[in-house]
This record gives structure tokens, sequence and C-alpha cells, in this order.
């Protein structure tokens, strides 16, 4: 297996062949049960009915009931089922029957890509994508969303920024075609 955080460069490649890599030691189709607790910092699933959170505030978790979950709950819930973890080093993981089935990565990570300023230069690193979303908002362009059916990748350009702020691989969306 090839680690993708020490190999940044493979994410540009098109069709890269997902069943020979892992993110942060981590496999697609690996028991979510692998990814060190340490790692994770929130998630995303079913059971939770209402979050309270954000930036310099404590994460809240509550279940439909009103009642209070920890994390600890919430983390075991997705495991066992569907859900995302989230990474404090901004690697996501989405959980489906237990299993890894894909990987965000943001942040820091994709300063190996600062060298690329523009639109023009990211299509020449990253390839032609199968499909171009133009998301906007009010007539503004605020980003342009990729997809490499090849790869099961969605890759995120941002015009306002120049630069890549968002990478998915595996099961999500889009990835695979219409």
């Amino acid at each position: 297996m090839i680690e993708i955080l020490e190999n940044l460069d493979l994410l540009s490649r098109p069709n890269l062949d997902l069943a020979s890599v892992e993110v942060n030691g981590i496999a697609l189709g690996a028991p979510a049960t692998t990814v060190p607790r340490q790692r994770i910092v929130g998630g995303l699933s079913s059971i939770i009915a209402r979050y309270r959170g954000g930036t310099d505030i404590e994460s809240e978790y509550y279940d439909a009931e009103g009642r209070s979950l920890t994390l600890d709950q919430v983390i075991e819930d997705i495991v066992r089922s569907d859900g995302f973890l989230y990474g404090a080093d901004e690697i996501n993981y989405k959980v489906r029957a237990g299993a890894v089935v894909g990987f965000a990565i943001s942040g820091p990570h994709l300063s190996h890509f600062a060298h690329l300023t523009s639109y023009e230069e990211f299509l020449t690193v990253f390839g032609r994508p199968d499909r171009i979303h133009e998301n906007r908002a009010y007539g503004d362009l605020l980003s342009y969303e990729t997809y490499y059916w090849g790869a099961r990748k969605h890759v995120t350009w941002d015009p306002w920024e120049d630069r890549v702020s968002f990478v998915n691989l595996g099961d999500f969306e889009g990835n695979s075609g219409p």
C-alpha cells in the first residue's frame, strides 16, 4: 500500500487506483474501528438529532429525545454503522456498514499544491475532469467542483484564493459518474 500523505502527488492522478493506497495508514474497506480514536475530534451520525459547536465552542451532541451524547457514544455508533469521523488533522473518514468507504482531505495537506496559481495550471496538473460543476451564489463563482470518475475523486478549486481546497476519495456522491 502507498501512503497518500507521503506521496501527495498521487492526488493529481486522474486514474488513481484506490485499492493500492491508504490515507493516514487506513485503507478503503478497513473496519472503521481501526481509525485511532485519538485522531477523532468529531462525528456525524444518524443518532445525532441536534448539534452545537463551532470555533472555540465545545461540541455538544443530542439525540432525538434531547439527551446529551458523548463523543465516544457518537464514535461508537459510527464505527458500527454509518456516518463520518472527523479528524484533528483535517482527514475525515466516511463510514458505511462499519467500514471506511471514503476519505476527505483538506487544510495544510493540500498546501503541497500551493505552486498552482490558476485554474488552468490546476487542470494541467490534475488533468481534464469527467465532470465540472461551477459552484455559484448570487452570480459569484465560489468554486470549481471537479470529478474524476476513474479515480473516484472530487477536487475543489477555490478561485478566490487560487488553491486546491478539498479532495475526497471513494464512495461520495458524484465520484463514480452520473
